[in-house]
């Protein structure tokens, strides 16, 4: 059985009042609420934005229970918490797939989804691994500082933007993430049809010239395609 959670969040109003609805912004794996916070300065203009942090992550609560399913239902407490009845969902990687289990249990809450870098399905590469290799190697280790944190991760991660990446959620000798619990990178396959049958009308674009965190890469060009699709009537 699963228990929703209290999620820790961040509101802001829009700066113009409109009619247009709320939106939620939810971040990866690793990540916290201040991830898509370029996105969240732009999108406020016009729309009530929420940032939240996924159990586990951020300034949520622990637990050893963590699963889509779950994870969507603390965010649908939230939505019913804030009273909202309807809105648009922008994610990233993880986010996604909690967005996604959302749209299956509340479909006619959910008016569109933005899901960055993610897809409905199996992902047989399992491109965390190196990730799990440092964050492991750095706990081992016990070091208390940025600077020793980052010498171990380097010996794990090529990318120098992801040892930054994950540098943020390191605050004051911790981690801002459950490191123990084991993460749902992959979609359960009890799912995976329904909610491949669930978007018929989905429509991709590509961002070229950029990797996994895309939003934090090619800011402008990832607004100026969520702004297109929020323009475009419902299917």
């Amino acid at each position: 059985m699963n228990f929703t959670m209290k999620l820790n969040y961040r509101l802001q109003n829009a700066q113009q009042p409109t009619h247009a609805l709320p939106i939620v912004l939810i971040h990866g794996l690793f990540g916290n609420l201040d991830n898509l916070g370029i996105l969240a300065r732009d999108l406020q203009k016009q729309h009530d934005v929420i940032q939240v942090d996924l159990r586990n992550h951020g300034l949520s609560p622990r637990t050893s229970e963590m699963n889509y399913p779950a994870m969507a239902g603390d965010v649908k407490a939230l939505l019913d918490a804030l009273s909202i009845d309807n809105a648009i969902i922008i994610e990233h990687s993880m986010g996604g797939k909690t967005a996604m289990a959302l749209s299956a249990q509340i479909p006619d809450r959910i008016e569109k989804i933005v899901a960055i870098d993610i897809a409905p399905v199996d992902y047989q590469l399992r491109r965390h691994n190196d990730v799990f290799a440092a964050l492991r190697a750095v706990t081992a280790a016990g070091v208390t500082t940025r600077t020793e944190v980052a010498a171990i991760m380097r010996h794990h991660l090529r990318e120098e933007g992801v040892v930054q990446f994950l540098l943020k959620s390191f605050q004051q000798g911790e981690w801002r993430f459950n490191v123990a619990v084991r993460h749902p990178l992959n979609l359960d396959d009890r799912y995976r049809e329904t909610l491949l049958q669930q978007f018929p009308n989905a429509k991709a674009h590509v961002i070229a010239g950029s990797g996994h965190w895309v939003h934090a890469e090619k800011p402008d060009a990832v607004l100026r395609a969520i702004h297109r699709f929020l323009e475009e009537p419902p299917a």
